[in-house]
């Protein structure tokens, strides 16, 4: 499980040092996908696959879903973790996330998700402040 948040930032090369907490969990290979809230995932290659096999499920009996996962899938791609622990993040990515050279990643329970320094801050705000509302819908039992 992955969990917590990490300040890093991306060098000049688009690369990014991926937490070292989190790199046993994620493997040497990575995929790296537009996600929602202007942010990025990232997935270790076997857990991509069973995201991508329960996204299937549904993309085959409607269109909305067909057009999710065509997105999904023509905008993630897979980027070895090097000697360093650094991935790389294309262009295209960094621009569709926004971001700059400060980022923050978070461990979301089964991926890790990439975010803008400054998006993030005002996103972590509004969750802050809507944190009480919501917990009283979750049940924290074990």
């Amino acid at each position: 499980m992955l969990y917590g948040e990490f300040r890093h930032t991306v060098d000049d090369k688009g690369r990014l040092s991926l937490p070292a907490k989190f790199r046993s969990k994620l493997g040497e290979r990575v995929v790296v996908s537009k996600g929602v809230d202007k942010c990025l995932y990232v997935y270790s290659l076997k857990v991509f696959e069973a995201v991508v096999e329960r996204l299937e499920e549904h993309a085959s009996s409607q269109k909305e879903f067909r057009d999710f996962l065509r997105f999904f899938l023509a905008g993630s791609y897979d980027t070895e973790v090097d000697g360093h622990g650094r991935i790389l993040i294309q262009a295209g990515h960094r621009e569709y996330a926004g971001l700059q050279r400060d980022v923050v990643v978070i461990g979301i329970s089964h991926r890790a998700e990439i975010w803008d320094a400054a998006t993030y801050d005002a996103s972590e705000e509004t969750a802050r402040s809507n944190f009480a509302a919501v917990a009283e819908k979750v049940d924290f039992r074990l």
